[in-house]
């Protein structure tokens, strides 16, 4: 078979003619052959198979500087290019959801509050930081307040001040009186005041690193809201199951993600604890904000991984569902980690909903 014109070529591999013209341009897709006189494009029929892959990558929206990287790969290495492509994706289309269905709740929910039978919750809580047996100082920040939940877990030079900077710029909700429609900005504007603050630890130009994670529950009568950056975590444990409903941010949690580690294999990573998003200058900040409902007996851990990385899940329901008070659940949690050798700073709260005595 000859070469072929690139009407034929577009039709066959399922690109327009402008498109082919553009792909020329970048280096894409280079024609076999122009003719000199006519400057029509030609095209050898053993290019469609890259122009259909091209094509298809197009469909799935990969930009095309990673497509033209894509293209020069070998067949095992392309497949996981484009199984870390998707991922990503994924990972941004769950961020956006969680927006929307924070949105879509906040914008419809009813405060039940609001009926004569509806009987008032509250929240009672604990929360303990300790050192651990290893370290020599504790970087982790613990609060928990009538409202306002927090862990935060500082990392470097001027971690703990970072950490304690972070919390200390969302206390001011728990004074606030947030009306029902600002409550996104609300949290918005005090993740935003943290930020500032993280920074402004080490100061303009510092050589100094200073950085923290920070995750958050705002109790706002029978919902708690979630800001969520980094790789502290957040338990509900409701009816004897215990739920994960955080999301880890680090580089082994996106490599699980995309495929690329099993999680038997992310819990013995030698960088597991590599941040991809965290508070500090030159991080990527981007956080995670979610609604919860409440029920009667729930009950909400957030913890540090100096928690999660050292003491088995089972272990921790177990402590959750076993012990009423959560000023002893806390003590018992870091017992556990310390028990497991204390390799790092390890910070509790729990929180549990209660019925408010009238």
């Amino acid at each position: 078979m000859g070469l072929l014109t690139i009407g034929t070529f577009a039709k066959a591999s399922r690109l327009s003619p402008k498109a082919l013209r553009l792909y020329d341009e970048l280096g894409l897709l280079t024609p076999a052959r122009v003719d000199p006189v006519s400057g029509y494009r030609l095209y050898a029929p053993e290019q469609l198979d890259r122009a259909r892959l091209v094509a298809w990558l197009r469909r799935l929206g990969m930009p095309l500087a990673r497509i033209q990287h894509v293209c020069t790969l070998e067949s095992a290495a392309a497949a996981q290019e484009i199984r870390a492509f998707w991922a990503r994706v994924e990972a941004d289309t769950v961020a956006r959801r969680d927006l929307a269905s924070f949105l879509i709740d906040h914008l419809s929910w009813k405060d039940p509050t609001m009926s004569p039978t509806t009987k008032p919750l509250g929240i009672r809580y604990a929360a303990l930081s300790d050192p651990g047996l290893v370290r020599e100082s504790n970087q982790d920040t613990a609060y928990a307040g009538s409202r306002l939940l927090a862990v935060a877990d500082g990392y470097g030079s001027a971690g703990a001040p970072a950490g304690a900077a972070a919390v200390d710029a969302l206390k001011r909700l728990e004074a606030d009186s947030i009306p029902a429609g600002e409550l996104l900005n609300a949290l918005e504007d005090a993740v935003e005041q943290a930020k500032r603050a993280v920074n402004g630890v080490a100061g303009p130009g510092s050589p100094e690193e200073a950085g923290t994670t920070l995750t958050a529950m705002l109790w706002t009568g029978s919902q708690l809201a979630l800001v969520h950056i980094g790789d502290s975590r957040v338990h509900l444990l409701r009816d004897g199951e215990l739920f994960q409903i955080t999301h880890d941010h680090t580089m082994v949690q996106s490599m699980v993600d995309e495929g690329r580690l099993t999680p038997e294999e992310a819990a013995s990573h030698p960088q597991r604890a590599l941040l991809v998003r965290a508070l500090g200058r030159g991080a990527d900040d981007t956080h995670d904000m979610r609604l919860h409902d409440a029920r009667q007996e729930d009950r909400y851990l957030i913890c540090s991984d100096g928690l999660s990385t050292v003491v088995r899940t089972a272990e921790i329901r177990r402590v959750l569902s076993e012990i009423s008070e959560p000023a002893q659940a806390v003590r018992e949690l870091i017992a556990l980690a310390n028990g497991s050798g204390g390799p790092d700073n390890v910070s509790c709260v729990v929180a549990d909903v209660v019925e408010l005595q009238q």
